[in-house]
């Protein structure tokens, strides 16, 4: 489980996220959206312990996030958006490399980068370098990585970001694969991915939480019955709505 609770994050006299709390379980896919500047990423960040909060706390299966750091990494897999990856190593190097740094070793590693690459279908390019591969199999090493250790719950941002549609549908499938027995949680801005793979919405805007809710039943709260009228009645703020009537007028 990810528990976040009065989650708050400050940037000098800007505050970029503002008491956000939720819980997200086992078997569920999370879709967390937000518009540009809503604190979606910062929010994320803070899940992750890449940035402290200034207040409030986080908890992955029970480790604090600020006060277990080390516990709560063990138990996170994270997939950045633009993922680093060292382009001049073959895939399996790679991944035998990050299977090292988790601290596994002989046949134990061979086992976790074996596993990954079957998950991920990598096994045709396992033995190329990283740089002579498509953008789809570059960001399905990203993926392998991030469940190498196989941890109980995964962060995503933006994982389809830049790909073409059959890409877009192996990514998705993998995910939805793994979301029956993980916590996963997944940033985007694409409100068809929301759809075609997450069992519960967030949306988070001007760094407050405005919705929590399935897809289908926020889709019941627009009379075209679509979710993107309600992610700009829920988001749109007074500067774009101006500029809308001005471009409607």
């Amino acid at each position: 489980m990810i528990k976040v609770k009065e989650l708050r994050k400050r940037f000098g006299h800007r505050e970029a996220v503002r008491g956000v709390s939720f819980e997200v379980r086992k078997g569920e896919v999370l879709g967390f959206l937000g518009p540009n500047g809503a604190g979606k990423s910062t929010t994320m960040r803070m899940i992750t312990g890449f940035l402290t909060p200034t207040s409030g706390t986080v908890e992955v299966d029970g480790f604090d996030v600020t006060a277990d750091p080390v516990a709560v990494r063990k138990r996170l897999g994270y997939l950045p958006e633009n993922a680093p990856v060292y382009g001049d190593m073959t895939v399996l190097n790679f991944l035998r490399f990050i299977a090292e740094m988790r601290g596994f070793r002989g046949a134990a590693r061979e086992e976790r980068v074996a596993e990954a690459v079957r998950k991920c279908f990598l096994g045709n390019v396992s033995q190329q370098s990283i740089d002579t591969l498509s953008r789809g199999y570059r960001q399905r090493v990203c993926f392998a990585q991030a469940i190498l250790h196989d941890p109980p719950a995964l962060i995503m941002d933006e994982p389809t970001e830049g790909l073409d549609p059959n890409q877009k549908f192996v990514v998705r499938n993998m995910i939805r694969e793994m979301g029956s027995e993980k916590v996963i949680i997944l940033s985007t801005h694409i409100l068809e991915e929301v759809e075609a793979i997450c069992s519960r919405v967030i949306i988070i805007s001007n760094g407050v939480l405005v919705a929590d809710s399935t897809p289908a039943e926020l889709k019941r709260r627009s009379p075209a019955g679509r979710l993107d009228d309600v992610f700009r009645q829920l988001t749109v703020t007074e500067d774009v709505s101006g500029l809308s009537r001005k471009e409607v007028a």
